[in-house]
């Protein structure tokens, strides 16, 4: 009798359901070591170069190695080696304080200059590109820098203002800046809140990441999905979780909690989660 009991229990014991984090992409899980300079390079193929009529550089969003990279620290540590070796620049974008973008020296220079072809500026231009680029690593100048150490004028800085150079920091310091990126601030804002939605309004406030990587964009959404997704996981603004049994990846806004998730319900079902 208690053997039947015990049968009859373990048949109908709640298993527990198992959730851990997906890591997608190029991890350094003793696969030799981390390569930031090939992960920008992939990560720039997604950038929209036809929607700016390739006027701006390939721009890549900081936070959006850490989507593919797990290890913030040796990431960042790479990175400052890049800079420092004057092979990358990098930028404060103005919307957000943690928000920096990455963009390869050498195309920097190469849109920047273009863009200043037939203008009165040129020629400032091209002297704080020679001369102020390679010696500083700084992410912003003040006035004495500019005046003592680099030896522009008030009129010169006021040109470097106008071309896009730099941007108006606080009175008496200015950012270093991509000219005409304020419609890639614009459209990259505009894609990361209709990207969220889309997932908010997704069954159960989630959706498989593969399948939204395949959605058709719409018109509040200019970059590839792609794109998109690697900016909301980087920034933190969305949970991946890989489904059981599969090597699918759920996507979900923070604040769902896992065991709600549709695709943690029985798993040996044949649940497929399609939308």
């Amino acid at each position: 009798m208690n053997r039947k009991r015990a049968l009859i229990s373990d048949t109908f014991k709640v298993k527990k359901r198992r959730v851990f984090t997906e890591k997608f992409g190029a991890t350094n899980n003793n696969d030799g070591p981390m390569d930031i300079k090939s992960t920008l390079l992939d990560l720039m193929t997604l950038f929209p170069r036809k929607i700016f009529n390739d006027t701006l550089p390939q721009i890549v969003l900081k936070h959006q190695l850490y989507s593919i990279h797990d290890d913030k620290t040796i990431v960042d540590r790479q990175l400052s080696e890049l800079r420092e070796k004057g092979e990358l620049l990098m930028f404060q974008l103005g919307f957000d304080s943690d928000a920096f973008g990455l963009v390869f020296t050498s195309d920097y220079k190469a849109k920047v200059l273009a863009s200043q072809e037939g203008q009165d500026t040129k020629g400032t231009v091209e002297r704080f590109l020679e001369s102020v680029l390679p010696a500083c690593t700084d992410l912003s100048f003040n006035k004495d820098q500019m005046l003592k150490e680099f030896l522009f004028t008030d009129s010169a800085i006021t040109q470097l203002v106008k071309s896009g150079v730099l941007t108006v920091r606080d009175a008496g310091s200015w950012w270093l800046a991509i000219p005409n990126s304020g419609k890639f601030t614009k459209y990259l804002i505009q894609g990361r809140k209709a990207v969220l939605t889309m997932i908010k309004k997704s069954k159960y406030s989630e959706v498989l990441k593969e399948q939204l990587e395949e959605r058709r964009t719409n018109a509040q959404v200019k970059f590839q999905m792609k794109y998109h997704i690697h900016d909301i996981v980087g920034a933190e603004l969305v949970q991946r979780t890989a489904r059981m049994a599969s090597s699918n990846t759920v996507l979900r806004p923070r604040w769902v909690r896992a065991e709600h998730s549709r695709y943690f319900t029985n798993p040996g079902k044949g649940n497929t989660g399609q939308m």
